[in-house]
């Protein structure tokens, strides 16, 4: 217990009688440091966030901000954070604090060291390049028609960017009551760049801490952090009541705000075997291909290794939760409850997606024992899955090609940082004007997320025409059993099931030979 410790602001802090279900919010301020706050408990705030330090591909440093509030205290173990107390000093602020002040973006200033942190960590960012820069790099190697067709170059125009290439979104798990966020925009926008002199951006050359094996037990509750996957499994077949936690971005509000604990706890976001991401390729494989994503990457490293590669789950992530949430929740966390909200699940229902469940042999036996799942097979009940005790999600595999014609609607209260009332996933084959396959992943509207089959049917074999399209969503409009709840009644579910196809159809290029009635666009 002695050595189990974290690197905070450059200073080593001992863990070593920190309650089991602590989390790093609750230990930072027992520990003094209270400049993160506690908003929400949930992570829908971002008044605790702090800045956490995650390898990047090239065997670097990210300055990665997540929720304290939800991230288990013993988890940081071995690791390195920054909170706002590490930013600056009020003798030398840093440039973020500096703007902030400048702009007038603290008020009350509860929300303002989690906003200080969250912008520092897009200040770090190592792509970030100014927008006019960007363009001109883009103009170099356009064409004269192209760059006619653009039009004026005028980079103040993106609403979601700034000119300093800032992404707002990095903001978006923050909230303020006070300022109306428009001087924390203004400060975002007119950062510079990190002087080279900057130990934080210096840090960023050094490779990140690796992960560090715990075994802490206080007061009968204990959290493992497993050297390998073979231990996890073990441990797993061993302890069968085990809780599994990756992301902790569901687990950390079951033990805020509803004061759940559990007796063991195991740690697997960092095990290098949920980590890879793979593409395989049907003629050097000899057999189907597939992308291959370990269940414990987070959601934002998914986002980043794929670069657009798979188009549905590029238009997913933006609308999923918000950065400081990606950065941490997982696709094995969000499969692994079972919820029948989740937003990933109707998206890799419709991408064909299969799950590897993983175990431990028999005691006395070594290795790992592996088998494939069908997604649309996996939910069996609210919350429940096949997922035995003793299996943990390996990865999630998404055949290959990929449909050509696909799309995300998530229907919700918000646009972004919220639960979805209804989310659908389109994922269709088209050829010569015939749809020749297509799947269909609903969420929100039965008791597990499902495969709209009946309204599959009612497209394969038929014209992509409005006439089809307008019989296929009759069908969809009936497909689950949605129920009203404080987000939405049943039968606007109903009703927003009805319109999605039509949407889809409206978005969807159709070939020019389609007649003027295949044309009529609904009321």
């Amino acid at each position: 217990m002695n050595d189990i410790a974290v690197n905070v602001n450059g200073r080593r802090r001992p863990l070593a009688g920190t309650a089991a279900h602590a989390t790093a919010l609750d230990w930072l301020r027992d520990s003094g440091l209270s400049g993160s706050k506690e908003g929400c408990a949930e992570g829908e705030c971002g008044a605790c966030a702090m800045l956490l330090a995650t390898p990047t591909p090239d065997g670097g440093t990210a300055w990665t901000p997540v929720n304290a509030c939800l991230v288990p205290a013993y988890a940081l173990n071995g690791q390195e954070i920054v909170t706002a107390e590490g930013l600056g000093t009020t003798e030398a602020l840093h440039p973020v604090q500096e703007k902030l002040a400048e702009a007038g973006g603290s008020q009350c200033g509860y929300c303002t060291p989690g906003f200080a942190c969250s912008m520092a960590g897009e200040f770090y960012r190592s792509d970030r390049t100014p927008r006019a820069v960007a363009e001109h790099a883009l103009r170099q190697v356009q064409g004269p028609s192209e760059r006619q067709a653009q039009g004026p170059s005028d980079c103040e125009h993106d609403a979601e960017h700034g000119p300093n290439g800032f992404d707002l979104h990095a903001l978006s798990g923050n909230l303020c009551r006070c300022t109306g966020y428009r001087p924390i925009r203004d400060a975002a926008y007119t950062l510079g760049s990190p002087e080279q002199d900057d130990p934080l951006q210096q840090r960023l050359a050094e490779p990140a801490p690796r992960a560090v094996p715990t075994d802490a037990e206080i007061d009968g509750a204990r959290f493992v952090r497993p050297a390998s996957l073979d231990d996890a499994l073990r441990m797993l077949r061993d302890e069968p009541d085990a809780l599994l936690v990756a992301g902790s971005t569901d687990w950390g509000v079951e033990v805020n705000i509803r004061g759940r604990r559990a007796p063991l706890v195991i740690a697997i976001e960092q095990l290098d075997e949920l980590r890879a991401l793979t593409v395989t390729d049907e003629a050097a494989s000899g057999a189907e291909g597939y992308i291959e994503i370990g269940a414990a990457l987070s959601l934002s490293e998914i986002e980043q290794r794929l670069d657009g590669a798979v188009p549905l789950l590029a238009q997913l992530f933006p609308q999923f939760a918000s950065r400081l949430i990606r950065n941490r929740g997982t696709l094995g966390g969000n499969l692994g409850t079972g919820s029948p909200i989740g937003d990933t699940p109707p998206a890799l229902l419709a991408l064909g997606a299969r799950l590897v469940l993983a175990s431990a042999p028999g005691t006395g036996a070594s290795g790992v024992v592996e088998r494939e799942v069908d997604l649309a097979e996996y939910f069996t009940g609210y919350r429940q899955t096949v997922r035995r005790p003793d299996e943990l999600i390996r990865a999630i595999r998404i055949p290959r090609p990929l449909a050509p014609v696909t799309s995300f609607q998530k229907i919700a209260k918000r646009r972004f940082d919220d639960i979805s009332s209804v989310a659908i996933a389109f994922a269709l084959d088209i050829e010569d004007g015939i749809v020749t396959a297509a799947r269909i992943g609903l969420g929100g509207v039965a008791a597990t997320p499902l495969r709209a089959r009946a309204t599959e049917d009612a497209l394969i074999g038929r014209p992509w025409s409005i006439a089809t399209v307008r019989a296929a969503s009759e069908v969809l409009g009936g497909e689950g059993t949605p129920m009203s709840d404080h987000r939405a009644s049943a039968g606007y579910r109903s009703l927003m099931l009805n319109t999605a196809l039509l949407k889809q159809y409206s978005t969807t290029p159709r070939p020019r030979t389609e007649s003027i009635e295949s044309k009529e666009v609904p009321a």
